[in-house]
């Protein structure tokens, strides 16, 4: 179906290029403007997709006339999308993890291993090891801290083993106390932040079943995810896989 689209405002008196519409009855805008067209300036646009193009428009085209109020930036994807970023990431995945349980890890081999052993024999050569060992071997960064209780819950317990394999394949862990005062300001969530540029938003149902993600990219509030990172991981401590 053809859509409707509307010219909204022009760097060139209103009849020429660069140009700006938007889309009636969408949220999407389209922008008309000098095609990008050089070789190694369209090598650098890592996100461009077979397909797409680039426009050059002036700042002041936009700010003119792009949309000024303020739009939530949440996006949902799928987890196959957002497996494929643990590979596409440049330079740092970090976690929080703020749960008590975690559904997922119970309905696993491993997990009932420990309940009966009290450890276990972790398989490193699967395919989430080879990732994370390609990737932190690259040099980029693999972070998480742990929010754990006192008393530990037996899924806690089990993730505190479970770092073991995450340390031996390059992620670096650190825990944090739920009781420190420092711990109760931080988002409730669970997120990882990818690049310092995007937060992927974890969303668990009253099961503690994940059921999906949820992407934020408004750079305001991805700063705020950036901060509580700062914060969190400069009061949390290094693993060390305690008894008990």
């Amino acid at each position: 179906m053809t859509r409707t689209i509307r010219m909204v405002g022009s760097g060139s008196g209103n009849d020429g290029c660069p140009t700006l519409y938007e889309i009636e009855g969408t949220d999407d805008w389209l922008v008309q403007g000098d095609m990008v067209t050089d070789p190694a300036e369209v090598a650098q646009l890592a996100n461009l997709k077979p397909g797409e193009g680039a426009v050059t428009v002036p700042r002041a085209l936009l700010a003119n006339f792009g949309p000024k109020e303020t739009v939530a930036t949440w996006e949902s994807i799928t987890f196959d999308d957002f497996g494929r970023m643990f590979t596409t990431f440049k330079h740092s995945a970090w976690r929080l993890e703020t749960r008590r349980r975690y559904a997922s890890d119970e309905a696993t081999d491993t997990y009932h291993e420990f309940l009966r052993t009290g450890t276990v024999t972790w398989d490193h050569n699967d395919l989430w090891c080879e990732n994370r060992r390609r990737q932190t071997a690259s040099g980029k960064r693999i972070e998480r801290v742990r929010i754990l209780d006192s008393p530990r819950t037996e899924g806690q317990r089990y993730l505190l083993d479970n770092a073991r394999r995450n340390t031996a394949v390059g992620e670096t862990i650190r825990m944090l106390g739920r009781t420190d005062p420092k711990a109760l300001r931080l988002p409730e969530e669970d997120f990882w932040i990818f690049d310092a540029r995007v937060v992927a938003l974890l969303v668990f149902d009253t099961d503690d079943e994940l059921t999906g993600v949820e992407l934020v990219t408004n750079p305001v509030e991805v700063v705020r995810y950036c901060q509580a990172r700062e914060a969190a991981w400069h009061h949390a401590i290094p693993f060390e896989a305690p008894a008990g």
